[in-house]
């Protein structure tokens, strides 16, 4: 089930917007297709992204993946657990697997991205 509330990307990355802050992480669809999920590296606070550019690594046992900015701006936090237990992607990718939180530069920046039914029809072609 994807959530209506989010925004998503071509690359399976969705984001949370609430006032000037994003929440952002990867979709149980990205998840699905990554398999168990063993090692994330996410960008330090204080780093400032531009939209769509590679900010982290995902690992997976079958596969090594770029986690790209889904809105630019400057981190402000990143989830701790997952260092400790990267396997939240795949078991709660939308609600404990959130993986950084970016505060917006743009606050356009999200009306680009995907809604529901787009992400929807892309991940349906897959």
């Amino acid at each position: 089930m994807v959530p209506k509330d989010l925004r998503y990307t071509k690359e399976h990355e969705w984001v949370r917007v609430e006032g000037d802050l994003a929440t952002v992480g990867i979709t149980d669809f990205a998840a699905d297709q990554l398999g168990d999920v063993v090692f994330v590296d996410l960008p330090e606070v204080g780093r400032t992204v531009a939209q769509f550019t590679a900010i982290g690594v995902i690992e997976s046992v079958k596969a090594v993946s770029d986690l790209f900015a889904p809105v630019g701006g400057a981190v402000v936090e990143t989830n701790a657990e997952l260092l400790t237990q990267p396997e939240l992607l795949n078991s709660d990718p939308f609600g404990r697997g959130w993986m950084l939180r970016i505060r917006l530069d743009d606050p356009a920046g999200p009306d680009g991205l995907l809604d529901v039914s787009s992400y929807e029809a892309l991940t349906s072609e897959a």
